[in-house]
């Protein structure tokens, strides 16, 4: 079996890794050509476009940008519905409106292949070492053939309803956590006239009822870039979050459900990324706010 990946992102990079690293043949491409040579260097084939992905392979997995990224890919010209579909998987991972996902179902059914979709809780390294969690939306027997693969990338897969539940699901999870570092950044703001090493109060409020799960693994990032000391290398970066933020909110408008968190929030990161902090992680957050604060 043949597993193709259309779009070589942070998260389409990670997962092509982790299949290959188990041992599946796997196909890439990737609309921008260089991403594809790291991916290739550790043993993927490569295809011209996504029609020819489409051919050579019987599972194809996307994880793409937002719907017009989807668009292009699959209606587009050389697009993956463009080279027929019939008896082939598909799997898409992206994050996006649930309606996205529903609209693209009807397609891919269409073109006589089974669709599911799979967006993912975790980042790179997760994805790299087969511990994201999975929250699938479909038909059973669809998600049968689908899980052999999704369990060497998931440590946990969910099936959470038919299509478009995954989606709703993945803005839903999302949420709390990109609200959470921007409550982070004002409660350090709160109590950094004490003195404290940044390390020391992020190991507090890790071991308080108001440290998220996301401090187990990011408070030495946290810590290191409060104090101004380096950034890490972005999983999530502050630009995507806009993204998410933005479809999140998009949502809520269609189904007439107020988020004036995520209103807010999504003010902060915008005015985060104006000034030049798109590309640095989420964890980050932080760090902007108490340089924000003490202009």
């Amino acid at each position: 079996m043949k597993i193709g990946i259309a779009g070589l992102g942070r998260m389409g990079t990670a997962i092509a890794e982790r299949l290959l690293e188990v041992g599946r043949d796997v196909v890439v491409w990737n609309r921008s050509p260089e991403k594809l040579a790291p991916v290739a260097a550790a043993g993927a084939e490569q295809a011209s476009d996504p029609a020819e992905l489409a051919k050579k392979v019987d599972v194809i997995i996307t994880i793409l940008t937002d719907a017009d990224a989807i668009d292009a890919v699959y209606r587009g010209p050389g697009g993956l519905l463009s080279a027929g579909l019939a008896n082939k998987l598909v799997i898409d991972m992206s994050t996006v409106r649930p309606e996205t996902e529903i609209k693209l179902a009807v397609d891919v059914r269409k073109a006589g292949a089974a669709f599911v979709e799979c967006p993912v809780g975790g980042t790179t390294g997760p994805a790299r070492t087969g511990k994201l969690i999975g929250l699938i939306g479909g038909e059973k027997q669809d998600i049968a053939r689908a899980s052999p693969i999704l369990e060497q990338l998931c440590r946990r897969l969910d099936h959470v309803g038919p299509i478009g539940a995954g989606a709703s699901m993945k803005l839903a999870i999302n949420l709390p956590l990109l609200v959470f570092y921007q409550a982070l950044g004002e409660a350090y703001s709160l109590c950094r006239h004490i003195g404290l090493d940044p390390s020391a109060m992020m190991d507090i409020f890790a071991d308080s009822s108001g440290g998220a799960n996301v401090l187990k693994v990011r408070s030495r990032a946290i810590a290191q870039a409060l104090t101004g000391e380096e950034f890490i290398a972005p999983s999530f970066d502050i630009d995507s979050i806009r993204k998410d933020l933005r479809t999140m909110l998009a949502e809520a408008e269609m189904r007439g459900i107020e988020l004036p968190l995520v209103e807010r929030t999504l003010a902060i990161y915008d005015e985060a990324s104006r000034s030049g902090w798109g590309q640095r992680d989420g964890s980050s957050i932080p760090a902007y706010w108490a340089t924000r604060s003490s202009d």
